[in-house]
């Protein structure tokens, strides 16, 4: 009804103005003017505004005038009333409607039933955009990843070796083409062809690591200081690789774990095992990290930090604490009067996330100014000094200390917050039967990986003959490093890794653990894009040139410290020897030398500092690898120089000793012989001032050359050619050395007789060939180590006792090339019957020979 009397009332209003618009007649004083129904709305409101603001003066001096009558601050009310804020209240989200209980714990049970509903829909909301959007920003990556892949190669394809293989080593070293070339200096095969932007992230690691390595090996050839990991950590980030995404671990937060590790950036600790500095090491990294994360943290949530300007680091850890107990109130460092509201106390945590950051001597200034953890501070500052082994008796009180807080359990109304405190008394007592009690009472103790690895870090102890060795008093045994290694060791690495979604957790929490080994050899099958298997060699040069592979074994006792040291070089021998098949023998050089330092210790085999057994180990790998290179292409250049034993080369950094040098080559020259490398043999022996064996290896070569051109040989002649004029330049060496031993100049005479004998024999061989075989008698009979000369009587010795073996081998081609010359010379004065008789008395004489019987058949048939 009153919604028909107001429509009624607007059509009479209506009505009326237009009559009036009808009877209204135009005025000269007055034009006409039209409004529809909006204009005349913000028309009236535009008026209205301005008599509120007319009338606004009046009414608040109004109000003041009665609030003032009253007693009231105008100002501080309406300061109050700026933070007042309405609550609800438990009648309003529970309105008691009911008459019964039961009623009313129904309406309660739906009401709670459909809140959660509610609260699980937006939940799965949230879970699902969130997951979409991870998943659309890692598809988004490959695809960006892919894109630029498929630049790189478009933009190498005119280049013959740059083709990047699907997997292994092969695409790590892609060398340009003029590397393979041996007369290429230094600087040319190392000059880079394509810029860096265009290089897949195998090809990125594969050079800049290569350059550090080099500097490595240099430093360490001079006796010089170097740090291998913050180097290799430096070089990566130069890379700028981690678009890691939602990955919480990268290789670039590895590199820094090495670093804390091997003691790189910290200082000295020799005080402590050098596993107990490992474990000290992983633990630094796990503190740096914390500080950084809380650094985020408080960068994140300015105002509730509340840090201000230049602070110290105890109130780094205020600020923090601010911004994580928001919902709990007054903090009892920020309270002025403590009459006004009792404040939190947050002794413990301030201890604890002192010592979490790294921050050990705020840790202490806490526990020395609180009442509540007075009797724990000289506890604290002996864990702390003595680097966690404190003493039997501390670790009794401690560890009595934990039982006290777990008989207890949590405070009514303080839930939590003595868990901290439990946690620091389980880290000075450092019993295996606290810290696993502790992890199985109460299983909510840590949110991340890292806060749990870093209370069993620090509370392990060093137990150098095992954990049985050392027992606390009331028969506590210490948890050690085993105890730590064993847990982690019974998950499978997808539980780390989350089915390979975050692929470098699992090694990460290796290398935490001192698993150094199966560390390395986890990176090292990952073959991927990602080129972590290169990572992984350049990981173990890292521990292995400091040393530490012997501690990093871990829980595999079957592989002993020498197997370790053996694994870790062959992987780095195998990534050298891809650069060797590549024709570039200088980076594989540097390679194969960590290869054998890597055998012998690292740092300490370069200065003999190791044990015997490392030096042995590592002389014999190192001779074997360097073998390796000079039996290839431009080999001997590299090592030797390009004369001399090595002076000039890059022999002399590996083997400095001129005898070991000499030794070592003898030993690679023989080698050569026996695998049929006669040429570098000959080299070889040549630089050594070894003449005498490299023109006996010339004249074995002629020997082989002219028995091969009696069997119809085509290039026989070209090869004498070149293996005589070889045999004359040693000659010449010889006669111009200066260093030669007199012991050495007769075996030089005796292997010049049998080069010169060879020589005429192929002479002879030559005339027979061209058709001259008068002129190749009379050079037969001149022989004088055969006798031949129709004129000279019959001898009964044995001709071929001081003959030269290579010598005799060429006899019955020679005997062949006699019969064949007599076939074709008449024989005008008996001459030649007679040196047919010759040769058929030869024969006769040394039938026992073995020598051909086509030649025998030919004697028969001359005589």
């Amino acid at each position: 009804m009153a919604n028909d009397q107001e429509m009624s009332g607007w059509t009479d209003l209506l009505h009326s103005s237009t009559k009036l618009l009808e009877h209204a007649g135009p005025s000269a004083h007055f034009p006409s003017l039209q409004r529809n129904l909006d204009q005349l709305e913000s028309l009236s409101k535009k008026l209205k505004s301005k008599t509120i603001r007319a009338e606004a003066p009046s009414q608040s001096i109004s109000a003041t005038r009665l609030l003032a009558r009253e007693g009231i601050n105008a100002e501080r009310l309406a300061r109050d009333l700026k933070s007042f804020e309405l609550k609800t209240t438990f009648e309003d989200v529970f309105p008691s409607e009911a008459t019964t209980v039961e009623e009313y714990l129904q309406q309660i049970h739906e009401m709670a039933m459909v809140s959660s509903i509610q609260e699980a829909q937006k939940d799965n909301l949230r879970s699902f955009n969130d997951h979409m959007m991870q998943v659309l920003e890692e598809d988004w990556q490959k695809e960006k990843r892919d894109f630029l892949q498929s630049l790189s190669r478009l933009s190498t394809l005119p280049r013959g070796n740059s083709s990047i293989l699907s997997s292994g080593f092969s695409s790590t070293v892609q060398m340009p083409p003029q590397a393979s070339s041996p007369h290429v200096s230094k600087t040319s095969s190392n000059m880079e062809v394509m810029p860096m932007a265009n290089k897949s992230i195998i090809e990125k690691k594969a050079s800049v690591y290569a350059e550090i390595l080099r500097n490595l090996n240099d430093a360490r050839g001079r006796g010089l200081h170097f740090k291998p990991a913050t180097a290799f950590r430096d070089a990566y980030e130069s890379m700028g690789l981690d678009f890691s995404g939602m990955r919480s671990v990268t290789m670039q937060k590895i590199w820094h774990l090495i670093q804390a590790l091997v003691g790189e950036y910290s200082n000295n600790r020799q005080k402590f095992s050098r596993k107990m500095s490992l474990v000290i090491g992983a633990r630094r990294h796990l503190e740096w990290g914390h500080e950084k994360y809380i650094l985020d943290m408080i960068k994140t949530h300015p105002s509730q930090a509340a840090l201000g300007g230049a602070v110290g680091n105890l109130e780094k850890i205020q600020a923090f604490l601010r911004v994580r107990l928001r919902d709990h109130g007054m903090l009892d460092f920020d309270t002025t009067d403590i009459r006004r509201q009792p404040p939190i106390d947050t002794t413990w945590q301030q201890i604890y996330y002192c010592l979490r950051t790294g921050y050990y001597d705020e840790a202490k200034k806490v526990a020395e100014s609180s009442r509540a953890a007075h009797q724990f501070a000289p506890q604290l500052a002996e864990w702390i000094a003595s680097g966690g082994s404190v003493s039997p008796e501390t670790a009794a009180v401690a560890s009595e200390e934990c039982e006290k807080l777990l008989r207890m359990g949590d405070r009514a109304g303080r839930p939590g917050y003595d868990r901290k405190k439990l946690l620091l008394y389980a880290i000075i007592s450092g019993s295996r039967r606290q810290v696993e009690r502790l992890l199985r009472d109460v299983p909510s103790l840590f949110g991340t990986i890292e806060d749990f690895l870093w209370f069993k870090l620090s509370a392990i102890r060093d137990c150098p003959g095992g954990s049985s060795s050392i027992v606390l008093s009331e028969g506590l045994v210490p948890y050690n490093l085993d105890d730590l290694q064993g847990y982690l060791n019974k998950f499978e690495p997808s539980y780390y890794t989350k089915n390979g979604k975050d692929p470098l957790v699992y090694p990460y929490v290796l290398l935490l653990s001192i698993q150094f080994l199966p560390a390395v050899l986890y990176l090292f099958k990952e073959v991927g894009e990602e080129g972590y298997n290169v990572d992984a060699v350049h990981i173990s040069i890292a521990l292995a040139d400091n040393g530490v592979l012997s501690d990093g074994i871990g829980t595999d006792r079957k592989i002993g410290v020498m197997d370790a040291c053996a694994e870790v070089a062959s992987i780095i021998r195998q990534y050298g020897s891809v650069y060797l098949r590549q024709g570039n023998l200088e980076l594989a050089l540097e390679y194969y030398a960590q290869a054998a330092a890597a055998m012998g210790g690292g740092e300490v085999s370069w200065i003999g500092r190791g044990s015997s057994d490392q030096q042995r180990q590592r002389n014999m790998m190192l001779r074997q690898l360097l073998t390796e290179v000079l039996l290839q292409d431009g080999g001997i250049s590299l090592l030797l120089g390009p004369r001399g034993t090595g002076e000039e080369g890059a022999l002399s950094k590996y083997i400095m000793d001129w005898n070991s040098r000499q030794q070592f080559l003898l030993e690679a020259a023989r080698q050569c012989q026996e695998a049929g490398l006669y040429d570098k043999s000959v080299e070889i022996h040549k630089r050594v001032g070894a003449f005498s064996v490299a023109l006996e290896t010339v004249n074995k070569c002629l020997s082989d050359v002219i028995c091969a051109m009696s069997r119809g040989r085509l290039d026989g002649e070209s090869r004498a050619a070149s293996l005589i004029q070889s045999g004359n330049d040693i000659l010449e060496n010889f006669k111009y050395s200066s260093g030669v031993s007199l012991q050495e100049k007769e075996p030089v005479s005796e292997q010049q007789t049998v080069l010169r004998q060879l020589e005429a024999i192929l002479h002879i061989s030559k005339l027979a060939r061209a058709g001259q075989h008068v002129d190749a008698l009379r050079e037969i009979i001149k022989i004088p180590f055969l006798p031949l000369n129709p004129r000279v009587p019959d001898v009964h010795y044995d001709v071929f006792q001081k003959l030269s073996p290579h010598v005799q081998a060429c006899v019955p081609h020679l005997l062949k090339i006699t019969l064949n010359c007599l076939d074709n010379v008449k024989d005008t004065d008996g001459t030649l019957r007679a040196l047919k008789s010759k040769i058929a008395n030869l024969v006769a004489n040394n039938m026992n020979r073995n020598w051909p019987q086509d030649l025998i058949e030919k004697v028969a048939q001359s005589i």
